[in-house]
C-alpha cells in the first residue's frame, strides 16, 4: 500500500496547479524532483513574464505531519524576503517627504545611542540601514532563538536593556556591506516614529493593500494555537520535523506571511517605474537604485554588484538580476527580478535545512523563465603588479555577532594565494574559490558574467578582499598566530588533564589531593549542559534556562579549577613539570577566551 502515497500526493499536486498553469507541469515535475532529492517537504512558486503574466504552482506537502498536499494558494512565511517590502515602505515615506535617505537615525530614535567613532562626519543614516552599510552587527541569539517574545512585543524590546556593544558601529557608515537584521529592526522603529502607527499595521494598510497584496500580512501568524491560520503551510526542519512559527524580537526584519500570487504582484511592481495603477507611489529615482550599491568601498573599487536600497545584485546561472533570499523558522525563500526582460520568480520551501542546496530551485526557475543567454561583461586581463603584497590570511572585516568575534578570527578565515594565473580564495571551512584576473585588482569567478571580487584598500587603511557582500581584511599575523597558538596549547593542555587525570583518578589515592583532580572535574563538568540542551527546544537557545545557565556556570568554573590545580601543584613538595606545563597551557587559553568575552559563555547576552 505504501506505493499509493506518492501517487496520491502527485495527483493532489496536479490538481493544485492553477488553471493558467497547465503549461507549467514540467516545472512542477522539476520542483517535485528537487524536493525529493534534497529531502525537503514542499514548495510554492510564481513566475512573472510579459507573455504569460503571473503563474503560480505548488509541489510536495504543506504539512508532513498530516500528509496535506501543498496548494498554489497556500500561505507561507518568507523570512528576510520581507526586507525588500519594508524598504519599499521606507522609500514611500521618503517619496512623501516625511524623511530622506540622509536623515540621521538618531534624530528619529533619540532613545537609542549608537557607539560611532565617525559620528561627527558620518552618522548612521536611513540609506545605511536600507543597504546594510550602517556597520552594525547582524543579531544576537536572544533576538531570534527565544520563546519569550510575544506577537505584541514592541520593537524597542530588541534594544531595551541590551549591552552597549549592540549598537556599536564597526566600520564607517556607508563604506562596507554587512548584513544586519538589527538594521531592519531599527527601520521598523523608524516607520513607527514617522507614521505614528505600529509598523505592521502601517505596512498592511499603506503598503500591502495599495500593492494588491491582500492575502499577505506583517502581523504575526502561526499554524497552531488560538487564531491559527489553516491556510498557512507548516514549517519543517530536516527529516520532516514540524515547527510552528514563533514570535521574535526583530519581526520587522523577517516576519511576513504571504502567497506566491502576492509575491508575483510585488515582483511586477519592483520591475516598474514606482507607480500603481498609473499613480506615483515611489519616486522613480529611488526605484532606479533598488539593487545598485552606492558609495561602498567595493563599488568605488570597480564592483557593480552589491546591495542597493532593497535588493542585491546577483550574478548566477548566466544571468544578472536582483534578488533577496530569506530564511526563517521552518522556511526558506528566494525572490529574483530581471527588469531588463520584465521577468521574475519567487519560491518558498517549507523546510529550513542546513544541508539542502536551495540554489537548485533558482536554476530550475531561471530555466523556466527562458531568459536569453547574457553576454559576459568582462574578459581576462593582467592583474596589478603588486599581487604578491595581497597574499596571505584574511579574516572577516566585520563580525556578524560581536561577542563571538574570537570564533570569526580563529575559524572563519580565508587564505589568499596566487599560482601565476589565478587567485585562489580558500576558506578554512568550505570549498576554495578560483578567481580569474580581469585587470587591475578585479577578478571574476568561473561561470559569472561580471567582476565578482576586488582587492582594495579600505577607508580604514586595511587590505580588503571583497565580493561586494563578504569583506575580509588581511589579518594581523601576530594576533592571528597568537590566537591559534593559544588554542592549540589550550587543547593539548586539556587533553593532558583528561587523559592523565582520568588515569590517576582510577589508580591513585587519595584522589582529591592530586593537582589534576580539580581541573579534571572542571573539564568533565562541561558535559553537564549537553543533556539539558537536548531536553529543551533549540528555540530557547538564546534564553536564560537551566541549560544555558549551567553552561555559563561550568565555563566560568573551568579557569578556576585549572588555577586551583596549579596552586595545589606549587604548594606540594614534589612538582610535576608536565602537570605544570599542561595546566598553564590550558589556563592561558581560558583567560584569552575570557578576554574576548567567550567565557563565561552566556548565550542569552
Amino acid at each position: 500500500m505504501t506505493y499509493l502515497i506518492p501517487l496520491v500526493t502527485a495527483m493532489l499536486v496536479a490538481l493544485s496547479l492553477p488553471l493558467r498553469g497547465w503549461a507549467a507541469a514540467p516545472l512542477a515535475t522539476e520542483i517535485q524532483r528537487t524536493l525529493q532529492q534534497e529531502q525537503l517537504t514542499g514548495a510554492v512558486w510564481a513566475t512573472v513574464t510579459p507573455e504569460g503574466g503571473a503563474r503560480t504552482g505548488a509541489a510536495g506537502l504543506a504539512d508532513a505531519g498530516n500528509g496535506a498536499a501543498m496548494r498554489a494558494d497556500q500561505r507561507v512565511q518568507v523570512g528576510s524576503v520581507a526586507k525588500p517590502l519594508v524598504a519599499i515602505a521606507v522609500l514611500r515615506l521618503i517619496t512623501e517627504d516625511k524623511l530622506s535617505l540622509d536623515t540621521p537615525v538618531a534624530t528619529l530614535l533619540p532613545a537609542l545611542s549608537f557607539t560611532n567613532r565617525w559620528e561627527d562626519s558620518d552618522p548612521v543614516r536611513i540609506r545605511h540601514l536600507l543597504s546594510h552599510t550602517a556597520g552594525l552587527e547582524n543579531f544576537r541569539l536572544w533576538h531570534v532563538f527565544s520563546l519569550t517574545a510575544r506577537a505584541d512585543t514592541p520593537l524597542g524590546a530588541a534594544f531595551t536593556g541590551a549591552d552597549a556593544a549592540l549598537l556599536t558601529v564597526q566600520s564607517r557608515p556607508g563604506s562596507r556591506f554587512a548584513y544586519s537584521n538589527i538594521s531592519y529592526g531599527l527601520l521598523g522603529m523608524v516607520i513607527e516614529a514617522v507614521s505614528g502607527q505600529r509598523y505592521d499595521r502601517y505596512l498592511d494598510t499603506q503598503l500591502l493593500q495599495p500593492l494588491g497584496m491582500r492575502d499577505s500580512t506583517f502581523g504575526f501568524v502561526t499554524q497552531t494555537g488560538p487564531g491559527a491560520d489553516p491556510r498557512l503551510a507548516m514549517g519543517h526542519f530536516e527529516h520532516g520535523v514540524t515547527q510552528a512559527a514563533t514570535p521574535n524580537y526583530l519581526p520587522s526584519a523577517a516576519q511576513l506571511t504571504t502567497t506566491a500570487a502576492d509575491m508575483a504582484r510585488f515582483a511586477a511592481f519592483l520591475m516598474g517605474d514606482g507607480s500603481i495603477d498609473g499613480k506615483p507611489f515611489i519616486d522613480p529615482r529611488l526605484m532606479a537604485q533598488l539593487g545598485t550599491p552606492t558609495g561602498t568601498e567595493a563599488m568605488r573599487a570597480g564592483l557593480t554588484t552589491g546591495h542597493g536600497h532593497a535588493l542585491v545584485g546577483r550574478d548566477r546561472h548566466g544571468q544578472l538580476g536582483y534578488c533577496h533570499p530569506g530564511t526563517t523558522i521552518g522556511f526558506n525563500a528566494m525572490l529574483c527580478v530581471y527588469p531588463a526582460r520584465h521577468k521574475a520568480f519567487f519560491v518558498a520551501v517549507n523546510t529550513d535545512s542546513e544541508t539542502a542546496d536551495y540554489d537548485r530551485f533558482t536554476r530550475v526557475l531561471i530555466d523556466a523563465l527562458e531568459l536569453p543567454p547574457a553576454a559576459p561583461v568582462v574578459k581576462r586581463a593582467a592583474p596589478a603588479g603588486d599581487i604578491g603584497d595581497w597574499l596571505g590570511i584574511y579574516v572577516p572585516a566585520m563580525h556578524k555577532i560581536s561577542n563571538l568575534a574570537w570564533t570569526d578570527i580563529v575559524f572563519n578565515f580565508v587564505r589568499l594565494s596566487w599560482d601565476g594565473g589565478t587567485l585562489r580564495l580558500a576558506p578554512f571551512q568550505g570549498k576554495p574559490t578560483v578567481l580569474t584576473p580581469t585587470g587591475g585588482r578585479l577578478f571574476t569567478q568561473a561561470g559569472r558574467l561580471d567582476n565578482t571580487h576586488v582587492l582594495l584598500i579600505g577607508d580604514d587603511g586595511q587590505r580588503i578582499v571583497s565580493d561586494g557582500i563578504r569583506n575580509y581584511a588581511k589579518a594581523n599575523m601576530a594576533l592571528f598566530a597568537g590566537l591559534w597558538a593559544s588554542l592549540a596549547a589550550g587543547l593539548l593542555g586539556l587533553a593532558y588533564v583528561v587523559t592523565i587525570g582520568s588515569w590517576r583518578l582510577l589508580r591513585a589515592r587519595p584522589r582529591t589531593r592530586d593537582p589534576l583532580f580539580a581541573p579534571l572535574m572542571g573539564v568533565l563538568a562541561l558535559a553537564l549542559p549537553a543533556p539539558l540542551f537536548y531536553l529543551q527546544s533549540f528555540m530557547r537557545m538564546g534564553e536564560l534556562t537551566l541549560a544555558s545557565g549551567t553552561l555559563a556556570v561550568v565555563t566560568a568554573a573551568l579557569p578556576l579549577t585549572l588555577a586551583a590545580g596549579l596552586a595545589r601543584q606549587w604548594r606540594g613538595g614534589r612538582r610535576n613539570v608536565a602537570d605544570t606545563v599542561a595546566l598553564i597551557a590550558a589556563l592561558q587559553c581560558t583567560l584569552v577566551l575570557a578576554a574576548w568575552g567567550m567565557l563565561p559563555l552566556m548565550l542569552w547576552k
